[in-house]
């Protein structure tokens, strides 16, 4: 399953994948391994990813076009 909204957000917000490696804590192979769906993305990474571009992780993966999340409890 490639994840397409993630690209485009990340293209949106003019970052590169390094950027947003850098914020998940992981390598930009690993991003784009993550991002042409060629790895599954832990739990912990797709929360992140919410939570850096402030949206709902539904939205992130496609499952509702809302981008608007619930009200959350912090993460960390």
């Amino acid at each position: 399953m490639e994840f397409i909204r993630m690209k485009d957000l990340r293209e949106y917000h003019h970052y590169t994948q390094m950027q947003v490696a850098a914020y998940v804590g992981i390598t930009r192979r690993t991003y784009s391994n993550y991002e042409s769906g060629k790895t599954k993305i832990p739990v912990k990474v797709l929360i992140k990813l919410s939570d850096y571009y402030h949206i709902s992780v539904d939205y992130l993966v496609d499952f509702t076009d809302d981008p608007i999340p619930h009200k959350r409890r912090r993460t960390e």
